[in-house]
């Protein structure tokens, strides 16, 4: 297995010009068959997918990945964004470092809870980069829905007090597996931050926007969920299975499944029903 690390550089307009993004690469040996492009979700890092790599790399798919502005060893402020697009500017950066013989492979966007929602926002103008996509509980609605009221302060907030701590994650939801919690609860990457009222209105808003267009998306996709996730609703995923327009559409919610499905005691099997389904879409 081929491993390479490197650093993209947003450039203007991006409302982070300038600002190095950390990113890595895993490959097989020989040429892969697909491309996976890795979306990470909020406060945790690419780092924390080696598991997840090696298993695609020993199906014959390449993983570029990249560590969110304000994520892992990239810059910006924990839990802060100046402005969601900047996620997207990232997967501008990271698709277009890319040598062109591995562009011209299917590419496979994979996007986990706030990269679930990175991913989905993005695939409403960017779906024909793609030969398919995967959702890992995506934070497409929120668990405990919030009032108009709660809405209007979320903006308001985020006008007036852009960085002000709202919203903390309980690392318990994580994993059923004691030592995931505790890793992640221990990984110097993992800041611990609470999603500012500006991230908060800007996750709000992409939420409402990807549920009013989600039948625009009309890429083949595999929405995967652990029912029992507390961080982002599995109802989520379901709404977008019923709504999106693809024409090769999976959803598959696993009993008792904690949030972070790729880090579950089940994860081989999670692993092997994504890698299963990707050669299965790749082979059309």
């Amino acid at each position: 297995m081929k491993h390479e690390e490197g650093t993209l550089v947003l450039a203007a307009p991006s409302a982070a010009a300038g600002a190095n993004l950390f990113c890595q690469s895993w490959a097989p040996e020989k040429a892969p068959k697909a491309i996976i492009i890795l979306v990470h979700g909020y406060d945790e890092h690419s780092g924390r997918y080696a598991y997840f790599a090696e298993h695609c790399v020993n199906h014959g798919l390449a993983v570029h990945t990249l560590d969110h502005w304000g994520h892992g060893k990239s810059d910006g402020e924990n839990g802060f964004v100046p402005d969601f697009s900047v996620y997207h500017d990232g997967l501008d950066a990271l698709l277009g470092q890319m040598p062109a013989d591995q562009r011209a492979l299917p590419l496979i966007l994979v996007g986990h809870s706030l990269g679930g929602l990175i991913s989905a926002s993005y695939l409403l103008d960017n779906q024909s980069n793609f030969a398919a996509a995967v959702l890992s509980g995506p934070a497409i609605k929120a668990t405990d829905e919030p009032s108009s009221f709660m809405k209007g302060l979320s903006r308001f907030l985020s006008k007036v007090a852009p960085k002000m701590g709202v919203l903390g994650l309980d690392a318990s939801g994580v994993s059923r597996d004691p030592k995931v919690v505790a890793d992640y609860l221990a990984d110097p990457l993992v800041s611990g931050t609470k999603i500012s009222a500006r991230l908060a209105a800007e996750m709000m808003g992409n939420m409402e926007t990807v549920q009013n267009q989600a039948a625009e998306i009309t890429l083949p996709m595999l929405l995967l969920h652990g029912e029992e996730d507390r961080l982002t609703a599995p109802e989520g995923s379901v709404f977008l299975h019923d709504h999106i327009s693809s024409k090769e559409k999976m959803l598959k919610i696993y009993p008792g499944l904690f949030h972070e499905i790729f880090n579950e005691p089940e994860k081989d099997a999670v692993l092997t029903d994504m890698t299963n389904w990707i050669d299965r879409i790749i082979a059309k």
